[in-house]
């Protein structure tokens, strides 16, 4: 921590060095920012986080964090409700919204099945994807997990569980990203590419 700072300032680079990608360093550099730009930043920030810990909530639909249960994507009637998207977290319901490439609605599971870390079905929204599939309506379900040795036990285990639905399961794709070279790609990937590739 930074010796000279009070306890405040300290317990300020502490929170930050717990964000993703922010180390001790970092954190420091960024309270420093913060507090040089207390009226153009550290005083919205602070009222920004006060209310988003007051008005943010996880939809009881598909578990994706907003301000409205449910949330903005569930209540769309212009998506399409019988195809059902799972991710892992929001960041990948996120990054899915910004492609624009999926229409349907999402399931957030909140982690991955983790033997290791001691992460087991009920630990995720396991249980809540399998009863909105049998609710009916749902034709497809589209496993868009990381590709890891967790996200494909979680996507095996989705789709055993899901095996008698008389829904589709399908999973995304994984191969050479768009303007990829051979040569700088891992050999999971490659493996990966081959094993899905198609006619052209």
């Amino acid at each position: 921590m930074a010796a000279s700072a009070g306890p405040e300032i300290e317990r300020l680079i502490g929170l930050l060095s717990k964000l993703p990608g922010l180390g001790p360093r970092s954190a420091r550099r960024a309270a420093l920012a913060l507090l040089k730009r207390r009226e153009q930043l550290l005083l919205p920030l602070a009222a920004s986080l006060a209310e988003t810990a007051d008005k943010v909530k996880s939809c009881s639909i598909c578990g994706a964090p907003d301000t409205r249960d449910p949330c903005t994507l569930c209540s769309d009637p212009a998506r399409d409700a019988g195809l059902i998207c799972v991710v892992e977290e929001a960041g990948a319901l996120w990054a899915m919204e910004r492609s624009g490439a999926f229409r349907g609605r999402y399931h957030v599971l909140g982690g991955l099945l983790s033997a290791l870390d001691g992460v087991g079905p009920d630990a995720l929204r396991l249980g809540e994807l399998v009863a909105r599939v049998g609710e009916g309506g749902v034709r497809e379900v589209v496993l868009a997990l990381p590709a890891t040795v967790d996200g494909q036990t979680t996507a095996h285990y989705i789709a055993e569980r899901l095996a008698d639905a008389g829904v589709s399961v399908t999973s995304l794709a994984r191969g050479v990203p768009v303007g990829g070279d051979l040569d700088w790609l891992d050999d999971g990937t490659i493996i990966q590419a081959m094993r899905a590739r198609r006619p052209t």
